[in-house]
């Protein structure tokens, strides 16, 4: 959790000590938090408040709508256009989409019951997707799957958010088109592991203070496993997989991304991992866009047969209150990571993406003890371990 003295939200502000009472009277929308017109908090309020504006204005906001359409791209950017960045962006679609049913399909075998609740979302200037979201089934406690194309035009604070390299370069606003699916699986068995996986292709036009700058791309994704205890069956198969898909394509690529997710997926403030890793990727554009979008798709299929059968090795295993407290502090820890990490969820939040889908990876329940720590030698603290100190699994 972010310290008390700061807000986690799409614009910062430090809390202050309060002055003395004023005479002036508090506006009802700050009086909530305790803020007088006389403090030097209300004025970087209202300037922030102002900033938070213009960045949800950066994409137009989300309708609802009755039926899925056959494609989100504007008509310029359709599977007819002769222009190659165009075909990927189509191609790219096709492909998250196909993906969002196949693993909605198989979700929904495994739980026996549950059924995805589906929205379904469009913009006025183009762009849209596909939310679904399964809750309280026999399987899962919660599980989401999220497909969207978004056309806007990014601040510099949601650009640098969107990049992971450092740039010395202060861009104005930026065009942007942004395609991928995101999905997060929260089973309720304690045994059985939570996954994440997430791909995506994203442009970037000129900056409009660098008229005539090239156009940019690139693709990121991967897939992790956050397990609550540790079945090194189950992760020797989880990471064979991934380096499976990687292998087609790159020797290089396992061990590269393995250690990427190992990095990426770290809570500083706790010093240790989410959970035991898989394969990160992003800003990837240094091998041909056709290769990438060959790997970004193999690695999509590779969902379902890395993970489903793990959960149904797991799913009705028998635990103990103990067992589902361990795995309720666990999410705790996702739940830190994914609001105060994540670069998803930072891009969604700068660019006043559908907080519905930008929330849907966290659990619907979590659990926070002061100072706890597990007994040396347990499987609990086997985990934690593990976190700590990242493993090659295979």
């Amino acid at each position: 959790m972010p310290p008390a003295t700061a807000l986690s939200t799409p614009f910062s502000f430090t809390l202050l000590p309060l002055p003395p009472p004023s005479t002036k009277k508090t506006p009802s929308h700050l009086s909530c938090i305790g803020v007088t017109t006389r403090s030097p908090f209300t004025r970087n309020y209202n300037l922030n408040c102002r900033r938070f504006s213009v960045i949800c204005s950066a994409i137009e906001k989300e309708t609802l709508v009755t039926e899925r359409p056959q494609t989100f791209l504007r008509e310029s950017d359709g599977i007819a256009s002769s222009s190659s960045s165009s075909s990927v962006r189509a191609r790219f679609e096709a492909m998250i989409r196909e993906a969002q049913d196949r693993v909605c399909q198989a979700i929904e075998v495994v739980d026996g019951g549950g059924r995805f609740k589906e929205d379904v979302w469009s913009r006025p200037g183009g762009g849209g997707g596909i939310s679904r979201v399964l809750q309280n089934g026999t399987v899962w406690e919660k599980a989401g799957v999220n497909v969207s194309v978004v056309y806007g035009v990014m601040p510099p604070e949601a650009y640098r958010a969107a990049k992971a390299a450092a740039s010395n370069h202060k861009p104005g606003p930026i065009p942007f088109f942004a395609a991928g699916i995101s999905s997060v699986l929260h089973p309720k068995n304690p045994f059985a592991p939570t996954l994440h996986f997430n791909y995506r292709y994203f442009e970037t036009d000129a900056p409009k203070d660098v008229p005539g700058a090239p156009r940019q791309w690139w693709f990121g994704g991967g897939t992790d496993l956050t397990p609550a205890y540790i079945v090194e069956e189950d992760v020797r198969h989880f990471h064979t997989i991934q380096k499976q898909a990687c292998d087609k394509f790159d020797p290089t690529f396992y061990p590269r991304f393995k250690k990427w997710c190992d990095d990426y997926f770290y809570i500083q403030h706790r010093g240790e991992r989410r959970g035991l890793g898989g394969i990160f990727f992003d800003d990837l554009n240094d091998h041909d866009q056709e290769m990438l979008l060959s790997f970004a798709t193999e690695c999509a299929n590779s969902v379902i047969p890395a993970y489903i059968p793990i959960i149904e090795k797991r799913k009705d295993l028998p635990f103990s209150d103990r067992h589902k407290e361990w795995q309720q502090l666990r999410r705790g820890r996702y739940v830190e990571f994914n609001l105060v990490y994540d670069r998803g969820t930072t891009f969604g939040l700068k660019t006043g993406g559908r907080i519905e889908s930008i929330l849907v990876s966290l659990p619907l329940t979590a659990r926070w003890e002061y100072d706890h720590k597990p007994e040396e030698g347990t499987e609990e603290w086997k985990l934690l371990d593990a976190c700590i100190n990242p493993k090659e699994w295979i």
